[in-house]
């Protein structure tokens, strides 16, 4: 049963990323205590890239068994396996580099520099997650799920009014014309990132406020692509005062 969704607020940036990371790590250690594994959907972004980089900078840091967590991305820019603006390359600069971990543990979606078309690393990257999935499923359990959200409330590289957000029974999809450069990009499909067991947005800054009050007060997903997400048991707006400055009263909970 899914709960309904948290907003918590932080006084600035630097609050709500401190927060978010040392969350995380607690959040971490309790879920391998309980089942031993762990799968984590990561975003990209200044947020969700600061908040690897204090995970990283955390004396906690190693209190995780970071062997026992898979690592995934909920989308990815098609550019080159090197490229900056990968963010796979950004979370390996943050953390994933810095850490005891498995490369095998590492998923990320393939790059334009290795002889695939899109369409066909989109089904390599859903055959990956499906061989990594329970028998009768066509992805892993994801306990915990990074997003970003955009100013046009868009999630991962699902944009308004594109048939992205629409998608109902591919895991992975090929974008080819995102309003954001670059154009042709990878993504989880609405319905994936939803089968999660906990989401974590993390969002900061006032060109966010609009579309995550919209998504809050109830407005389509086709139009606010946010409106859309909610995991399984549990979806957490975390944010700045900012980003929270349209978010109705009464669903702003108290950082905890």
């Amino acid at each position: 049963m899914t709960h309904d969704r948290r907003v918590l607020v932080h006084d600035d940036k630097a609050a709500l990323i401190a927060s978010v990371a040392t969350r995380f790590i607690t959040k971490m250690a309790d879920i391998l205590h309980e089942q031993g594994h762990a799968h984590v959907v990561l975003t990209g972004g200044t947020v969700g890239t600061g908040v690897l980089e204090a995970i990283n900078a955390s004396p906690d840091r190693d209190t995780v068994d970071w062997a026992k967590i898979d690592f995934w991305w909920g989308d990815e820019r098609w550019v080159p396996r090197a490229h900056a603006d990968r963010n796979e390359v950004q979370a390996r600069a943050a953390l994933l580099d810095h850490i005891d971990i498995p490369g095998a543990n590492v998923h990320s979606f393939p790059a334009s520099d290795e002889g695939l078309e899109l369409d066909a690393a989109a089904d390599r990257y859903a055959a990956e997650l499906k061989s990594k999935a329970a028998p009768d499923s066509l992805v892993p359990q994801f306990d915990v799920t990074f997003l970003g959200v955009g100013p046009d409330g868009h999630i991962a590289s699902l944009f308004p009014h594109m048939q992205g957000i629409r998608e109902n029974d591919l895991t992975v999809i090929a974008v080819l014309n995102s309003p954001k450069p670059p154009p042709e990009r990878l993504s989880l499909t609405r319905w994936v990132l939803n089968s999660s067991e906990r989401i974590w947005l993390v969002v900061s800054g006032p060109d966010k406020a609009s579309a995550l009050g919209l998504a809050l007060a109830g407005a389509s997903r086709d139009e606010v692509p946010v409106a859309g997400i909610r995991g399984r048991h549990y979806t957490d707006f975390f944010v700045d005062g900012e980003a929270a400055a349209e978010v109705p009263e009464n669903l702003i909970a108290s950082p905890q």
